[in-house]
C-alpha cells in the first residue's frame, strides 16, 4: 500500500507529488489522460504570479520555467506584432520587458523598473517541467488510468480504476478538476454561484469579409486573437456553456464571433476547442477523513485575472509537507486540519475578487464609467499596492492575529549560513551537505525540511532547540539579525511558523508544526 494516491496529473497534482516525495512520503499519481491528450487540450496561456514563482524558486524550478517561457516567446516571435489598440498583445509585450505584474479586470498592474515577477506559459510546458522534477525524484505516475470510484475507512483509501483495478493508500488527494469525482464520491459540499458567461478557446482558421481584432471589451463580449497565433477566444455574457464536453463545431465558434464582434465572419477550419465559464464554487472543507482536495477540485472561479492555477499551486505547497509528515508517522493527523484552516480563507478572497473582475468586464456604459473611476483609484500608490499584492498572492497571511507580524507571512529575504549538525536519514535521502558560505534562505529550503534561523552567534542555542527534530528542521545562522535579535522557524513552504527566542515557545512551535521530538 502506498502512502498517498493523487488523482489528477495536472500542475497541481504533479507539484503535490514532488512535495510529498521530498518530504519522505511515497505518492502515486493516477491521471486519466495520456500526455498527448493533455498537450492537445493545452490551449491559451497560464500565468504564474509572484508568490507562485517564490514558492517554485524554493525548489529550484524557476529557471527551467523561465527557459520554457522564452522558448515560447521565440516561437511566437514569427507572428505579426500586436496592434497598438490590442490590449492583450500589449500586455504580452510588457511581460517580455519585465513590467507586467498582473492585471485586475484587464487593467494592467505594471512595474516601471522592469523587474516584475510574472510568467506566462502553455499549461503543457508547466506540466513538462514539473513532470521532469517528479521523475528525478522517483515519483510514480500512471497515465491513462481513469479513477471511477473512491472509498475510505478508518485505515485506508481505495481508488477503483475504470478497468476494475483497486489501488490502496493511506491517504488520497483529489486534484481532478472542477468536476472532481473525488469530491463527489466523498460527499463534500461544493457551494457557490452558477455560470453567467460562456468562454470558448479554439485552434481555428477564420474566413469571410469581416475583420476580427482583439478586444477585451466590446458590445457583445470579448475576443482575443493575439496571445497564441492560430488560437482564438471569445467570452459572451449571459448563460453558461451547457454541455462542455460536446465537440465544438466551426459554426458554433463562428456564431460566437459574429455575436461578439458584429462582423460577418466565418470559420473555415476548427482543429480543437474548449469551453469554460465563471461558475464560482468552493468546497466547504478541503478534507474529509483520509481524503483531501486541492486545486480546482477544491475551488473554481472565472479565469479572468489568471489566479486559478496559482491558487492550486499554493494549495499543493501548503499541503505537501504536512501530509508527508503525517503519512510517514512523524506528525499527528491534526496537522492536516491546518490545511483547510489556512487555504480556505485564501480561496474565499480569490473567489470574491474574480467575481468582481467578471462584473467589470461586462459591456455597458455604467461599467465603462466604473472602470474609468477604478483606473484613477489604481493609479494611487497605496491602492496600486493593494491590488498588486492581491493578484500576486503576496498578501497571504496565515496568522493575522500573531503578535509578530512575520509569523504567517512568507519568509523575508535573508542570507544565512547552514550550521553543521550530525547527519540524519533526511540528509542521506536528500544528499545535502552543509555549506560554509552564506546562502539565500530559499536555497536552504530546497531539501523540503523546515529551517530554524538563529541570530549570529546563536549556534549552541539552535543545536539545543532542535534536539529530536533535526530530521525535519535544519539549523542556520543569519548573517545579519533576523529582527529584534530573535530567531525564525520557517516551514518547508517558506512561511514563518514562529518568531522569538527559545523561551518564547520554540519547543511548542516545533511540536505543533513538525510533530513530537523523535
Amino acid at each position: 500500500m502506498t502512502d498517498v494516491i493523487i488523482v489528477g496529473g495536472g500542475p497541481v497534482g504533479l507539484l503535490l507529488a514532488c512535495e510529498l516525495k521530498l518530504g519522505g512520503a511515497e505518492p502515486l499519481v493516477l491521471e486519466a489522460a495520456t500526455g498527448e491528450e493533455r498537450v492537445t487540450r493545452s490551449l491559451g496561456l497560464r500565468s504564474l504570479n509572484a508568490r507562485s514563482l517564490h514558492s517554485l524558486e524554493l525548489r529550484g524550478l524557476v529557471e527551467p520555467l523561465t527557459e520554457a517561457q522564452w522558448k515560447l516567446f521565440d516561437e511566437l516571435a514569427g507572428g505579426p506584432g500586436p496592434d497598438r489598440s490590442d490590449m492583450v498583445g500589449m500586455m504580452t509585450e510588457l511581460l517580455k520587458k519585465g513590467m507586467m505584474r498582473g492585471h485586475f479586470a484587464a487593467l494592467p498592474l505594471l512595474e516601471e523598473n522592469g523587474r516584475a515577477e510574472y510568467a506566462m506559459l502553455k499549461q503543457h510546458q508547466i506540466e513538462a517541467v514539473l513532470a521532469a522534477r517528479a521523475a528525478a525524484l522517483g515519483v510514480r505516475i500512471r497515465q491513462g488510468r481513469a479513477v471511477v470510484d473512491v472509498t475510505q475507512d478508518a485505515t485506508r483509501t481505495v481508488a477503483t480504476l475504470a478497468d476494475g483495478e483497486r489501488v490502496e493508500a493511506a491517504y488520497l488527494v483529489g486534484c481532478d478538476g472542477g468536476r472532481s469525482l473525488v469530491r463527489k464520491r466523498s460527499g463534500i459540499p461544493f457551494s457557490g454561484t452558477p455560470a453567467t458567461l460562456t468562454g470558448r478557446t479554439a485552434v481555428a482558421t477564420l474566413t469571410g469579409p469581416g475583420t476580427v481584432t482583439s478586444s477585451l471589451r466590446g458590445p457583445g463580449g470579448l475576443v482575443n486573437l493575439s496571445l497564441v497565433p492560430g488560437e482564438i477566444a471569445t467570452i459572451e455574457f449571459g448563460d453558461g456553456p451547457g454541455d462542455r464536453d460536446a465537440p465544438m463545431t466551426a459554426e458554433e465558434l463562428a456564431g460566437s464571433l459574429r455575436r461578439v464582434t458584429g462582423e460577418d465572419v466565418g470559420v473555415a477550419r476548427l482543429e480543437a476547442g474548449i469551453r469554460y465559464s465563471d461558475n464560482t464554487r468552493q468546497a466547504d472543507s478541503y478534507r474529509k477523513g483520509r481524503v483531501l482536495l486541492a486545486g480546482d477540485a477544491a475551488h473554481v472561479h472565472s479565469p479572468i485575472g489568471g489566479q486559478g492555477l496559482n491558487l492550486g499551486l499554493q494549495d499543493a505547497v501548503n499541503l505537501g509537507w504536512k501530509l508527508a509528515l503525517v503519512a510517514r508517522g512523524a506528525a499527528p493527523e491534526s496537522l492536516l486540519d491546518t490545511y483547510t484552516a489556512e487555504r480556505h480563507p485564501v480561496a474565499v478572497r480569490v473567489l470574491r475578487n474574480t467575481r468582481a473582475q467578471v462584473a467589470m468586464m461586462r459591456p455597458g456604459a455604467q461599467v465603462d464609467a466604473l472602470r474609468e473611476v477604478l483606473s484613477e483609484v489604481m493609479a494611487l500608490p497605496d491602492a496600486k499596492g493593494h491590488f498588486t499584492r492581491m493578484v500576486e498572492g503576496t498578501d497571504v497571511d496565515y496568522a493575522p492575529a500573531a503578535p509578530d507580524p512575520r509569523v504567517g507571512r512568507f519568509v523575508p529575504a535573508l542570507t544565512a549560513v547552514p550550521l553543521p549538525f550530525a547527519r540524519t536519514p533526511a540528509d542521506d535521502r536528500h544528499g545535502s551537505e552543509p555549506a560554509a558560505a552564506g546562502r539565500p534562505v530559499g536555497e536552504l529550503l530546497r531539501d523540503g525540511r523546515g529551517l530554524l534561523i538563529v541570530p549570529p552567534g546563536g549556534t549552541d542555542a539552535a543545536h539545543a532547540a532542535l534536539a529530536g527534530h533535526r530530521d525535519r528542521v535544519r539549523p542556520a545562522a543569519a548573517q545579519a539579525s533576523a529582527g529584534d535579535g530573535g530567531a525564525l522557524l520557517v516551514r518547508p513552504d517558506g512561511y514563518v511558523a514562529w518568531a522569538g527566542t527559545a523561551a518564547d515557545g520554540l519547543g511548542e512551535a516545533l511540536t505543533t508544526w513538525f510533530g513530537p521530538a523523535a
